[in-house]
């Protein structure tokens, strides 16, 4: 196969204040950063990179989704050790805890720009 995920890319109106918060949350490092564009990679390997780009106009997704709202296109799902010490320290970084939890093992959460992510424990 020579097609592999390169990087993800969260569209944001403050790449460089997104980019700090999953920087803190993942403990990855910082590539290259410009007011427009801010990439991070694994420090244990290259790629997948994760990257934040300028939207002016980012409209936070609705969740959960309901017609006529803003749709979640994609999500971030995030494997922990520890699933309500890591929920306590990604809300102390500026994460939200979303009201509506799908099933026990996994948490939404909201980054401070409002893309939802999940935190999940091993097996679920």
């Amino acid at each position: 196969m020579t097609t592999t995920l390169g990087a993800f890319v969260l569209g944001t109106p403050d790449p460089p204040a997104l980019a700090d918060f999953y920087r803190a949350l993942l403990g990855w490092q910082e590539v290259d950063r410009k007011p427009e564009w801010v990439r991070l990679k694994s420090p244990e390997q290259e790629r997948p990179r994760l990257s934040f780009q300028l939207e002016t106009d980012h409209a936070a997704p609705t969740w959960p989704q309901r017609p006529g709202t803003q749709q979640m296109q994609a999500h971030l799902d995030l494997q922990v050790d520890d699933l309500e010490a890591e929920t306590e320290r990604a809300c102390a970084l500026g994460a939200t805890l979303e009201e509506y939890q799908p099933q026990k093992d996994v948490r939404v959460l909201r980054d401070p720009h409002g893309h939802p992510f999940c935190l999940f424990l091993p097996g679920a």
